[in-house]
């Protein structure tokens, strides 16, 4: 009789335990590149997980799926990733967001490394987003008269300027617009060429070549990240410095980047999953924005291209590639 009443109350206490000791909360994750440009950054969200005491496998599990860079698959993608159930889901371009934003109103969605997500409708505000939608801003629209004026004083004779954007992410004609128009100020004409995927890339190289500008400034985007070194080669091969947003573009042969340190936005998008975790609602959770950008500069590509790159810059340098 006590071994069955032994039993009875180990079945109870075994039902009362909460699901989420018993099931590792679903983590969805659509990234908009590859698996291969993607494992850095989610390397530092695993280590943001673990900094919030959060053991994969045991409180969390990630479940991924890759764009690799044809943004007309996000809602695909999404919805594979709603067939598991997720607790949270993770986006990282405004058209991924928006695909997740138009498959369900319920599930939290985290944004991470995003550009505008006022102007682009993801939230209503950053102090109170609304919806089940928050994250992490990049800023990168703010950044477009540091990078005209980076420009201008490395390189006091620009005249031509090429954009290399990519037309399908929301956020790019709208920063290629304002790169336009800051620079056309200063007298730089502009010309904008466009890539949606790696294979296009080879057009837009032979139209580029073909207008022989000054620099280049190529707008964020997962596409061109993945393709990186072989922007730098190109430009390399043309003589033409390039400008961009994101240091690792640097360390594959660009000139200079200035923007955030994006593995530090992946590390802080654990805390907000944790807070969600925990019974937080997205509504409820400001947009947290960047306050802290780095300029970083190839002086070996400097050297390579016949650039001196002015004192000034180099002792605002947080890193300088030799």
């Amino acid at each position: 009789m006590r071994v069955a009443r032994v039993l009875v109350a180990t079945l109870l206490l075994a039902f009362a335990l909460p699901s989420s000791a018993q099931t590792p909360a679903r983590i969805a994750w659509i990234w908009p590149g590859s698996a291969k440009s993607s494992e850095a950054f989610l390397s530092a969200f695993r280590q943001g997980m673990s900094e919030n005491g959060l053991s994969e496998g045991k409180n969390f599990v990630i479940e991924q799926r890759f764009g690799e860079g044809r943004y007309e698959r996000f809602p695909d993608l999404v919805k594979e990733l709603l067939e598991h159930k997720p607790a949270v889901i993770m986006a990282v371009t405004i058209a991924s967001v928006r695909a997740a934003q138009k498959a369900t109103q319920t599930i939290p969605i985290v944004f991470v490394s995003t550009n505008d997500p006022v102007g682009s409708g993801l939230v209503k505000s950053l102090s109170r987003p609304g919806g089940n939608t928050t994250g992490l801003s990049n800023q990168n629209e703010d950044l477009v008269p540091k990078y005209v004026e980076l420009l201008r004083e490395t390189l006091p004779r620009v005249s031509r300027l090429a954009i290399l954007m990519n037309p399908d992410n929301p956020s790019n004609p709208k920063m290629a617009e304002r790169v336009r128009d800051f620079s056309t100020g200063f007298g730089i004409s502009v010309m904008v060429f466009s890539a949606v995927s790696p294979q296009r890339l080879g057009a837009a190289f032979g139209q580029m070549a073909g207008y022989r500008p000054d620099a280049l400034l190529v707008v964020p985007d997962f596409v061109f990240f993945d393709q990186r070194e072989r922007i730098g080669a190109f430009a390399l091969s043309q003589g033409v410095p390039v400008f961009a947003q994101q240091s690792e573009m640097v360390a594959s042969g660009s000139l200079m980047s200035y923007g955030t340190e994006r593995r530090e936005l992946y590390r802080r998008a654990a805390t907000y999953v944790k807070k969600i975790l925990d019974g937080a609602k997205p509504a409820d959770l400001p947009v947290e924005q960047p306050i802290r950008f780095e300029l970083i500069v190839n002086l070996k590509t400097a050297k390579a291209l016949g650039i001196r790159i002015p004192q000034p810059v180099l002792l605002r340098a947080d890193q300088v590639i030799e």
